[in-house]
């Protein structure tokens, strides 16, 4: 009476524990007793209990965090480094099958190796130049992890130097001598623009002197011109109006003394004479005196 049901129910259990559902975003490995049975895909298994096993891996894209860690750089000073891989399983059955048996724990192997690589990389260089050489230490530790990791069926996907902080005290110095070269750049900037100014300045007033200067120089050589001008016209003047004035005045003492004067018709002095006395003299013509 009991028989049937007391069979069914065990074959049930057995039937639902074997069931295995793989996720599109995971691969899977079946071992039967041990051995390897074979890759299961995205989809529906179904294993025998207590007989067969399966192994799940997660073929997205994981982080792992290499985690601070103090480096001695070649400088002697104590830097605090930090970085973090990304990688992911290849999902073909040769690269999920090297991640489970080719390796014991690839996560915290990648960690290891990371933290162990960014000492020998960043051991040979200074504090500075590790800071400015980012780029450089990525792309080396980047270069050491795919060589190591082939076998692993894994693939690095990148890495990245998350921080490289000298100690507390060594920052402090740090910024300090940042902020002198600030301040030193700025003033030089400072000095360079006032000493700019003050040369367009100088050469303002320089300009402006010479021209005032050739203003006065023109001024003067027209008051010069002037001058010379104005003397050789009164040069011209008083020494032709000298010679009339002898005339006239010879003329003057001619006439008180009753002397008789002959003068050429149409001559000069008979024409200042008539405008001087304002009538024409009469004028006798050249004869014999007697």
């Amino acid at each position: 009476m009991y028989t049937y049901p007391m069979i069914i129910l065990p074959v049930l259990i057995i039937l639902i524990i074997g069931v295995k559902i793989v996720r599109p975003t995971q691969r899977g490995l079946i071992e039967r007793l041990g051995k390897y049975s074979g890759f299961a895909g995205p989809g529906f298994h179904w294993i025998i209990p207590i007989v067969d096993r399966m192994f799940i891996v997660n073929v997205t894209e994981q982080m792992v965090d290499a985690e601070p860690q103090e480096i001695i750089t070649n400088d002697n000073l104590n830097a605090s480094v930090d970085a973090q891989v990304y990688f992911r399983v290849k999902d073909n059955e040769e690269s999920v099958k090297g991640s489970i048996y080719n390796v014991n724990d690839f996560k915290y192997q990648i960690v290891n190796l990371a933290r162990t690589t960014l000492r020998n990389i960043i051991g040979t260089l200074t504090l500075k130049s590790a800071n400015s050489e980012r780029g450089k230490i990525n792309a080396e530790l980047y270069k050491t992890l795919h060589t190591e990791t082939m076998g692993w069926g894994i693939e690095i996907v990148r890495t990245e130097l998350k921080e490289i902080d000298p100690p507390k005290d060594v920052q402090e110095t740090m910024n300090k001598v940042v902020k002198a070269e600030n301040e030193k750049i700025a003033a030089i900037d400072s000095a360079t623009a006032a000493e700019t100014v003050a040369d367009g300045i100088k050469r303002a007033k320089i300009k402006e002197a010479e021209g005032y200067k050739r203003a006065k120089i023109l001024h003067a050589e027209g008051e010069a011109e002037a001058i010379k001008l104005v003397n050789e016209a009164a040069d011209k003047f008083f020494i032709g109006n000298a010679q009339i004035l002898r005339k006239l005045q010879a003329v003057e003492t001619s006439l008180q003394t009753n002397a008789k004067i002959v003068v050429p018709t149409g001559s000069e002095l008979v024409n200042i004479i008539g405008e001087m006395a304002g009538a024409v003299l009469p004028i006798t013509k050249k004869s014999k005196m007697e």
